[in-house]
């Protein structure tokens, strides 16, 4: 990828840290916390160096979801900002020691909300073209998902269209369908199988691609990654996440190759690419 590319790396899911003020009240154990995240996520898009803007959280995201809207609280959203259980129904906190809403709105003002400050200052400050909020996802769909017990692709793209990245009726897209049809394509190059690469299917986006395109305008692309493609099959919330380095640093350079040829022939030479990033 080449050095100060314009573009804005946001990766959510990667951390495992619990925060001081619940520390006591986490009934998760370091390997069902590495399990639940996106198991070292911040390696695999680990382009800092490579890109004008980059942002990455170290809190877990079974404790606070940066991805979700601050509003999704429990007990009435299970899958919401803050949550009460895992996505496999485990109990996130001790018993008795749920935080109440005073504790939540603590957590999101000093996790949440400067996460998103960030992402609006990078977006204002250092001209990006394009952003990417970037996550993996486990290899079937989970109990209570819309995909429960399906096989997921190896790459997932997610503009918030339709199956072939048009808008959907009352939605906005984040980013131009044939911007995410091409990236698709280049993907499709390293992984050509059937049904290995798709849009908008299981995840079209969430809260922090759509609600950034929406604030600023600037294109947003939900990049999930198959975590059969850097993981052993043995993971579990018992023994973590288990990583085959090998695996996961040829994935990234894959990632690397794709991004940065796809920007380079594609975002850059549309004409709806604002002049400053075609010189």
């Amino acid at each position: 990828m080449s050095p100060g590319l314009p573009i804005l790396i946001s990766i959510p899911h990667g951390g495992v840290g619990i925060p001081e003020e619940v520390a006591g009240a986490v009934a998760l154990d370091p390997p069902a916390l590495s399990y639940y995240s996106d198991p070292a996520s911040e390696r695999l898009f680990g382009f800092k160096a490579e890109v004008k803007a980059f942002a990455s959280a170290r809190v877990s995201r079974v404790i606070v979801d940066l991805n979700r809207p601050p509003y999704h609280l429990p007990p009435r959203r299970r899958d919401g900002v803050v949550k009460f259980q895992t996505s496999l129904g485990a109990p996130v906190w001790k018993e008795g020691m749920q935080p109440d809403i005073q504790a939540i709105h603590r957590l999101l003002l000093r996790h949440y909300f400067p996460y998103h400050a960030k992402l609006d200052s990078l977006l204002d400050s250092r001209k990006i073209a394009v952003a990417f909020d970037c996550h993996s996802m486990v290899p079937v769909g989970l109990p209570g998902q819309p995909d429960e017990g399906q096989p997921r692709p190896l790459i997932c793209l997610g503009n918030n269209g339709d199956r072939n990245g048009h808008p959907r009726r009352g939605a906005l897209c984040t980013c131009p369908p044939e911007w995410i049809r091409q990236l698709a394509e280049r993907f499709r190059d390293e992984f050509p199988g059937a049904g290995s690469v798709t849009l908008n299917h299981p995840f079209s986006g969430g809260f922090i691609s759509n609600a950034h395109y929406w604030h600023k305008g600037i294109p947003w692309i939900q990049v999930e990654v198959n975590r059969s493609l850097y993981e052993g099959g043995n993971s579990s919330p018992q023994q973590g996440a288990l990583l085959d380095m090998q695996r996961m640093e040829r994935l990234k350079e894959i990632i690397r190759g794709v991004l940065s040829m796809w920007y380079m022939e594609v975002v850059k030479e549309d004409s709806r690419t604002p002049p400053l990033f075609q010189e």
